[in-house]
This record gives structure tokens, sequence and C-alpha cells, in this order.
């Protein structure tokens, strides 16, 4: 059971909530996806996305060397509306939407996951 308390910390932190924006806006991505796009360290990023898996905000799935993340297809219903209303809220703002678009650009199934 997701426990209220660290489902908040882990909206305290800017770069969690840009992986989750990215994530809610895109279904799946894996680790190089978002790392590129943050312009951050693959380490640090995969730190983040551990601690939102554990808390079981995210699932994932491994391929090959690679992992892909998703939003838990099990978040209870009140985390969801709360991260829709974040992506509402605050998607199209900086630095979210720039992180969007940099996505888009890159598109999907970069050398580094094939």
């Amino acid at each position: 059971m997701l426990d209220s308390n660290q489902f908040f910390d882990i909206l305290a932190d800017e770069t969690r909530r840009r992986v989750l924006v990215l994530l809610l806006k895109s279904q799946e991505r894996c680790v190089c996806d978002i790392f590129q796009v943050l312009g951050l360290s693959q380490p640090k990023v995969s730190r983040h996305l551990a601690v939102m898996r554990e808390a079981g905000v995210l699932a994932s799935r491994k391929e090959g060397t690679w992992v892909h993340y998703r939003i838990h297809p099990q978040l209870p219903l009140w985390a969801v509306r709360i991260l829709e209303s974040m992506v509402q809220g605050i998607g199209e703002s900086s630095p979210y939407a720039i992180d969007n678009d940099l996505l888009n650009e890159q598109g999907t199934g970069n050398a580094c996951c094939s």
C-alpha cells in the first residue's frame, strides 16, 4: 500500500516531478530516454527512479541491460488524481514543457535502448 507521506515526499522533489510528468505524458520510458532529456547523470536518475519504484509509484520492466519505467498500474485512485492534476497544473510550464518537447524531438527507441 502506498504511504501518503512518502508519496508527498516524492512530489516535493523537482527531479521526481519532472520524471513523473514525462511518464504521465508518454506512458513508458527507458532510463536512457529520461536521463538524456533531464540532462542529468544516469546514476542520479536511476536513484530517483528506484525511490519511486520502491514506494509503489512506478513499475518497471527490464529489457536487456535497460530498465523501462511507467506509472504503477495499481497506484491508488487518490494518487492518480493528484498526479493528473499536477500535470494539468504544471505540465505546460518550464521545465516540464521543455522536457516534453525534448522527449518528442528525441523520439523513442534510441540507440542506447536498442
